[in-house]
């Protein structure tokens, strides 16, 4: 199973000297990948109508593939992976461009996980609609898959029309992994049907065992193989017992996981050095450098 970290950008300097070494630094503990979460926009808890959210405006997002890209100059053989982009937020061409960009540069280390999101805000303000978004996202996989594998693409779809029309570059991985975030059933079957892998949001590997069990089944189902099929498991730092780590990876290998990240945010950390530090302790662990 491929081991990452989870970069803390909530809890990171805005900084690219500090983003350099710390994607240099799990790439020389030997981390398989780094994995990014995304939110174009934070809201203002103080809003008419108040807030619940669990970020707001006061927590900073790096995007993703501009993150990524700069990552990528500065490491060799590091992937990386969204945790999720937020897919029906964006235009999809363009976004199909910004990714087969990033995967040209990186020598296809690139691996990209979606998702619905949460965050209503974020619709408004980017002009889409939030109350479509599951119906929607199934047909920008399609598009997204036709853009990354064909020079020209002719498509009329409910929301997207292409006329005799293609991307250039292509990606270096035609198509680009497609991962799916969140674990209620339209996702299982989505991800069944369309994707790549599966990024589950269970805190442990017994919990997510019935997901596991359809989604086997959902894939089959779909005349595809699952020996094929990517699943990616998060844990986190916790009270930092290695023992307690080790059964987490343990669990979620025996559960099926090709891969797991590792969180390091929520956990009293103030600077880079000390979420760095805590990725050693693990890589020490596990021996990943062997």
């Amino acid at each position: 199973m491929k081991i990452g970290v989870v970069f803390p950008q909530t809890e990171f300097v805005s900084d690219p000297i500090a983003i350099r070494d710390y994607a240099q630094t799990v790439e020389a503990l030997g981390f398989s990948h780094i994995l990014a979460y995304d939110h174009v926009l934070g809201a203002n808890p103080e809003r008419p109508g108040g807030w619940q959210g669990p970020y707001t405006y006061l927590h900073p997002f790096q995007e993703p593939l501009t993150l990524f890209s700069y990552m990528a100059g500065v490491t060799q053989c590091i992937q990386f992976t969204t945790g999720i982009i937020i897919l029906p937020q964006r235009q999809t061409a363009l976004f199909a461009k910004q990714a087969a960009t990033l995967d040209v540069l990186c020598g296809g280390r690139l691996r990209i996980g979606i998702g619905l999101g949460w965050n209503p805000v974020e619709y408004v303000a980017l002009n889409e609609n939030f109350h479509n978004r599951g119906r929607r996202i199934e047909e920008q996989v399609v598009v997204l898959q036709r853009l990354w594998t064909e020079p020209l693409v002719t498509f009329h779809g409910r929301w997207h029309t292409i006329l005799d029309a293609g991307l250039n570059p292509l990606p270096l991985q035609r198509p680009i992994p497609l991962w799916f975030g969140g674990r209620a059933e339209p996702v299982l079957r989505r991800a069944a049907r369309l994707g790549d892998g599966w990024m589950p949001t269970y805190r442990a590997a017994a919990d997510a065992l019935p997901s596991l069990e359809k989604l086997r089944t959902y894939v089959e189902q779909a005349g595809r193989s699952w020996e094929h099929f990517g699943v990616e498991a998060r844990f986190a730092y916790g009270d930092g017992d290695a023992s307690v780590w080790a059964t987490l990876i343990s669990d979620w290998q025996a559960a099926g996981a090709t891969h797991i990240s590792f969180n390091t945010m929520g956990h009293g950390f103030k600077t880079p050095a000390q979420h760095l530090a805590a990725a050693q302790l693990l890589a020490d662990a596990m021996g990943l450098k062997n």
